[in-house]
């Protein structure tokens, strides 16, 4: 399972999100999504430990915990939803 990090500053780095979920324990990974056209950090990022028992810690710890002018939202990090064929934006599936 991984940690849900949102409303972070724009500046912040893997570096900075290593450093601060480190004081709750071991941190496996940090993700850090990036826009893809210009490259500028999305405002969230995905923080992994090594139990879940760090993770509980680090979410009571920092969830509305202000950092970097920011009041942090830390929750357990939702399954990543099947977009599958149905939705929009695809245009290939109409017929007229």
């Amino acid at each position: 399972m991984s940690i849900y990090v949102g409303n972070l500053s724009y500046e912040v780095t893997e570096e900075d999100l290593n450093g601060v979920f480190a004081e709750y324990g071991s941190v496996k990974r940090v993700q850090l999504p990036t826009d893809r056209e210009t490259g500028r950090v999305r405002g969230f990022a995905f923080v992994e430990m090594g139990t879940e028992a760090e993770e509980a810690s680090a979410i009571d710890a920092l969830d509305g915990a202000e950092w970097m002018g920011r009041d942090l939202k830390v929750n357990k990090a939702k399954p990543k939803e099947d977009r599958g064929s149905f939705g929009g934006g695809g245009r290939g599936n109409r017929r007229y």
